[in-house]
Order: structure tokens, then sequence, then C-alpha cells
């Protein structure tokens, strides 16, 4: 995934303001990684990447308005090697070189100008870019926060996922995502869940329709995005299927590379979906702190059948049990 580099100048934090070069605005950012050239600049220690945003402080001004025209011309094209970069940004709102602002439009390259220090510009477009151009996917299911866990409840369609959100957040829960759900991964391994653009705070209820709620229930019942944590996947009641009974084996879901905790939830009248889905949640929230209940049971009548002199055995994962399809990243 790429983005423009207009894109990159409405991001607000970042003070941009274009100087020069406007007809490269289109060009497109494709890493999330920036460059300060420094002694690059003297070609001495190979070429620029040129696929990154190219930041030019004090140091780098100074030093290509020292030049004589020749060296400053042989210093020019190294930032034309193996390419030009797709923009260029100066700190501290030192004024662009005339030089400079001649090679911005002989070669479409953009240059803005920004009060912010290098150091403070540098954490500030690698945040904007690691979130622009993180792996992600769409899931289809309901993303909520409950009790701090970023749970998605997916299944099939009509299945009660939108009922079982509608009632967490009656419960004072709240609504990330419905129906299409954008997922991304942040380095190294963490998911984040957020609404797609088009609709942000809607909820599908069957009979009612389509609900807005965060007009309904106000701005406490959404979020943004939240962290992925748990999956929880709501299956018809069969009453010869296999279920999770004493909750040893931990199946997993894989999004993106990254292995996310999965529950199978048999539905079926007079089951209240939603009081499983919180005390799922309060689960996960032991787990992440150490203490896995079921485990921990079953420890404890070993010890005890033990001590009795019976031979035990506690169940161990079969192989193949815990799910593992892989969810890929859109190219």
């Amino acid at each position: 995934m790429d983005i423009s580099v207009s894109e990159l100048s409405k991001e607000r934090s970042l003070l941009l303001k274009l100087i020069c070069g406007e007809k490269g605005l289109d060009n497109m950012i494709s890493s999330p990684r920036i460059q300060k050239p420094g002694l690059l600049l003297t070609g001495v220690l190979g070429p620029l990447h040129s696929d990154r945003v190219q930041i030019l402080g004090e140091a780098e001004i100074g030093y290509l308005s020292a030049l004589d025209d020749v060296s400053l011309k042989g210093t020019l094209n190294i930032l034309k090697t193996p390419s030009t970069p797709p923009v260029v940004v100066i700190t501290r709102g030192i004024q662009a070189p005339k030089f400079l602002m001649d090679f911005s439009e002989e070669n479409s390259v953009p240059i803005f100008s920004t009060p912010l220090t290098s150091s403070v510009l540098v954490e500030g477009i690698i945040k904007f870019l690691d979130d622009k151009l993180a792996p992600s996917v769409m899931l289809h299911g309901v993303l909520v926060d409950v009790l701090g866990i970023g749970i998605l409840i997916t299944g099939k369609s009509g299945i009660g996922k939108s009922e079982c959100a509608l009632d967490l957040i009656s419960r004072g829960y709240r609504l990330v995502a419905d129906d299409a759900v954008v997922i991304k991964r942040r380095y190294p391994a963490t998911l984040f869940g957020m609404a797609s653009d088009q609709i942000p705070y809607h909820l599908e209820v069957r009979g009612v329709g389509i609900v807005n709620i965060k007009d309904l229930f106000g701005i406490t019942a959404i979020r943004e995005k939240k962290q992925m944590d748990l999956m929880v996947e709501l299956v018809t009641w069969d009453p010869k299927g296999e279920y999770e009974r004493l909750g040893y084996d931990d199946a997993t879901f894989d999004v993106l590379g990254v292995d996310v905790p999965l529950l199978k939830i048999p539905v079926s009248p007079g089951r209240s979906v939603a009081t499983i889905v919180e005390v799922a949640a309060r689960n996960q929230i032991l787990k992440i702190m150490g203490y896995h209940q079921g485990r921990e049971f079953l420890d404890k009548l070993d010890a005890e059948l033990l001590s009795k002199g019976t031979k035990v055995l506690s169940p161990k994962a079969a192989p193949g049990k815990s799910k593992k399809a892989k969810v890929k990243a859109k190219k």
C-alpha cells in the first residue's frame, strides 16, 4: 500500500507548508521509514534511499549552501540516484535555497517547510506512515471494547453478532466497528481494528435497520480504533458438536501473521451470548496477567489425584485442533 505526498501534507500535526514542486504532490510514498541524509550528501557512504521521505535540517542546508557550483551540481545529482525522492521536508522553518527550489521544479519533487525540529518531525512522520502503510485486511464481524479487551465477534450472517454487540453497548461497553472491520498490523505483532470510512459508529439491527450508536448512546459508547485481543466466533448449537468444556486448550486464529485467541460460542435459545462474551473478556484479562483458570483447575485436580496414588494425564491440545486459518494483508 502506498500513500501520496498530498495525503501526507494534510496531516495537521506535522505543520507542513508547501514551498515549491506542486506538480509532484501525486508522488507516492511506499516506505514507512524516513531518511535524514547527513554525510550521505557527500557521496562517500553510498546512495540515498529514493523511496523515503527526505528530511533536511540545519546541518544539511548549511552544507549545501557552502558548496561551490561544481560541487553543488554533483551533490544534487546524489538526490536523483537511483531516482528522485517523493518529497523533501526542511525543518526549523529554514528558508529553502534557490538551488533546491530549482531542483524541485525540474524534477517534480515537492519541498515542504515546517517549524518543527528534525527529531520531532521524524517521530511524527514515522507514526503517521506506520499507520497508513501498515499491512491491513478487512474482516466481517463486529469489533467491541469490553473491559479494555478488543473482541471481534464473527459468525455467519444472521446468527446474532450485531444483537450481541447491542446488548454489550447497553451495558456500558463500546462499539468500534460493525460489518466491515479494518484490521491493521503494527510492528512487531499488534493488531488494531477500526471501522471503514463509509460506516463509522453505525450498527445494523435486523428488524430495526441501521442505527447510529453515537447518536443513540452518546460519545462514550464508541471508539475510533481498538487493539484486537480476542476473537469470538458464534456458531449454531449442534447437539452432536464438540465444544470447549474445560478451557484447557487455547485455539488461535491467524490474522496477518499474528495468532489471535479464538473462542467458539454455540448459540441457542435461552443463552445470553452477551454475558458469555463479557465473561470471556474477564477471563482473557486473567490470561494476560498470567493466570489460566482452566489449566490451574486441572493442575490442582491432577495433584490431588496423584497424592492418592491415581495415575492421571491432563488433556493436551490435540494435533491440528487449533484453527490456523490465515488472513493475509491486502496487496
